[in-house]
């Protein structure tokens, strides 16, 4: 699991580093920061828990889902994002981001749900490390 974290946390910062190097060239500029600013954190995160890895006292289902719940949770967010940027939507749930920019009422659909699912994900993911550590 250790080594799927680390990996997983180097290709997102590597989408994080692609991201601000198009930014330019999306719909939605700021978004598009935001998109690089997720790959720029989340990619490290998921290499922090990496490193917390050893010191998790969780059985093998648990450490499946919470590798399964951060990656979902950080890959989503990047994604959204970059989505959001590229479509130049995102506007209810990141309207300081999303600016004037509204996509079609599908991709906006998708952008909502990405977001929204994600932040479930993530907190139940932090649960189960604080958990792990404290068990």
């Amino acid at each position: 699991m250790q080594t799927l974290l680390f990996a997983l946390g180097l290709v997102l910062f590597l989408l994080g580093l692609l991201t601000g190097l198009v930014n330019g060239a999306v719909r939605n500029p700021r978004m598009g920061l935001a998109s690089h600013l997720q790959g720029m954190t989340n990619g490290p995160f998921l290499i922090i828990a990496g490193l917390l890895w050893p010191y998790l006292n969780l059985p093998h289902g648990w450490q499946v889902v919470t590798v399964v719940l951060l990656a979902y949770g950080t890959y989503a967010n990047w994604l959204a994002t970059q989505l959001a940027a590229i479509w130049g939507g995102g506007r209810r749930f990141a309207p300081a981001a999303a600016g004037d920019h509204v996509a079609r009422p599908g991709r906006e659909r998708v952008i909502d749900f990405l977001l929204a699912s994600l932040a479930p994900a993530m907190i139940a993911a932090t649960a189960l490390l604080i958990a792990g550590v404290l068990l």
